[in-house]
């Protein structure tokens, strides 16, 4: 098996084999804006052959033990490692972001894989008494389908395929047509490993999506993308009642207090507003700060965005990649002319002269809720920066959002910092730090945030069917 992130031919696994598209499509450099290897692009008919391959290896993999289906989450972690520099290299030519973010994705799915192997799916007795003996199992739903995105394309599939397949599921999986290459490679390492049919994968120019979702024979669907569409799989999926998970966008507020050093909070405050160029959903997207310290935190951050080397992901020293796509790119054009209008660019704001999806770290001050920038997830590098004066008026700022994936909350008096962390409305608040997450570690959001969680026994048990057995004595 080759692993030339400069060869032109890549292949889809259908049951077991490596094959060709009906058709091809080209796949972008975001850092040149120019195609740089060419992806098949499966056809209807090949979808459904993929869902077919899943359902039938569903009873024999159903079946094994879990600790045999730990073993082979073993090994994928393990191949996973071993081709771990050239699966970096691969991502950041098709997703944009520097080396070094690359591959701590490609060991944090490493680690994924790891965790769940030893995690286990044990029965647990509820009642054992002269009435009755009951018994909880959990057992594997059936077809999974797995849609993932271009931000995180490697790490987001293994949050969904560890948790999926040790449960007993059989998978579908649709890379994002902008950054599938990775995950044709890892299914290379899956065509070696896995029985064949367990895990399958099918790229399209997204134009497959509902009928995966739609499809009878599907059981559930894992979804991380936009809200918009996550509503659109949520549809598609009531025909036939399908189980879903949906990690959604998110606006994450933070709040910093005025007992802060801005000189001290301000690195760790720039790193998770700007980590992968803004485009993290848990990224931090509006910084609130007290008024008290507003002038000096954003001369801090006006700072770092001034000091960061913006450059092609593979060049020696960057530390900001472009963003990952035209539409994007566009999009957060958009989003930093309208925040030209109502607030004051202190950093940034510069569309370099290059080829790519070039933007430098941009700090927007004088921004307030109502502002496009403020309500709308930019899902780039520009940071709003709000102020306020009551704490109480921030949190009620922060709440006002539809979004509720994340958020964050800065300041030494830990009695004052607990309180309003407990009041935030998200499915996740972090306490003087931003975007801390692992295997073992329930994610998901709050409202529009999403449905269902990912991670953790909480997140392995979304991919199964309870099943009660009450007992007469």
């Amino acid at each position: 098996m080759s692993y030339d992130s400069n060869a032109s031919e890549y292949r889809m696994l259908i049951g077991g084999q490596l094959v060709e598209g009906a058709s091809t499509m080209p796949v972008v450099n975001p850092a040149t804006g120019e195609a740089f290897a060419i992806c098949p692009r499966a056809s209807v008919a090949q979808a459904d052959a993929a869902i077919e391959a899943a359902k039938e290896a569903f009873g024999p993999w159903s079946v094994l033990s879990v600790s045999q289906r730990q073993a082979y989450l073993v090994k994928l972690a393990d191949a996973v490692e071993k081709h771990q520099d050239d699966l970096a290299r691969l991502l950041t030519q098709e997703q944009g972001k520097p080396l070094a973010e690359a591959l701590w994705e490609v060991q944090g799915s490493a680690a994924y894989l790891r965790h769940f192997s030893t995690m286990d799916l044990p029965e647990k007795v509820i009642e054992e008494s002269a009435d009755r003996r009951v018994v909880q199992q959990r057992r594997p739903l059936g077809v999974v389908v797995a849609i993932v995105p271009w931000n995180f394309p490697v790490l987001l599939l293994n949050f969904k395929l560890p948790a999926a397949l040790l449960a007993g599921n059989t998978m579908v999986v649709k890379p994002s047509p902008t950054t599938p290459l990775t995950t044709l490679r890892f299914g290379e390492i899956c065509s070696e490993i896995l029985p064949a049919g367990v895990v399958n994968i099918v790229a399209d120019n997204n134009d497959l999506g509902a009928h995966l979702t739609a499809h009878p024979d599907v059981r559930k669907i894992s979804f991380t993308g936009s809200t918009p569409t996550g509503s659109k799989i949520m549809a598609s999926a009531a025909g036939s009642l399908k189980r879903i998970t949906l990690e959604l966008g998110g606006n994450d507020a933070a709040i910093v207090l005025g007992d802060v050093d801005p000189a001290q909070v301000a690195p760790a405050l720039f790193g998770t507003a700007f980590m992968n160029c803004g485009q993290v959903c848990v990224a931090i997207k509006r910084l609130y700060v007290h008024d008290s310290i507003y002038d000096r935190m954003c001369d801090e951050l006006a700072a770092l965005a001034n000091a960061t080397q913006v450059g092609d992901g593979l060049e020696a020293g960057t530390q900001m990649g472009p963003l990952q796509n035209r539409a994007q790119f566009e999009k957060v054009k958009g989003m930093l002319d309208n925040a030209r209008k109502c607030g004051t660019v202190v950093a940034g704001g510069e569309i370099p002269d290059r080829p790519g999806y070039f933007m430098r770290p941009t700090i927007v001050r004088d921004v307030t809720d109502g502002d496009l920038i403020v309500d709308e997830e930019q899902f780039g590098p520009i940071l709003p920066v709000i102020r306020y004066t009551d704490p109480e008026d921030a949190l009620r700022r922060a709440n006002a959002s539809p979004m509720g994936l994340g958020g964050s909350v800065w300041g030494n008096d830990h009695e004052q910092v607990m309180s309003l962390a407990s009041r935030m409305d998200t499915g996740m608040v972090w306490v003087n730090k931003h975007l801390d997450i692992g295997p073992h570690i329930p994610f998901g959001g709050a409202k529009q945030s999403g449905i269902g969680v990912e991670s953790n026994e909480e997140g392995l048990a979304e991919f199964t069917q309870l099943h009660i057995i009450n007992a007469a004595p």
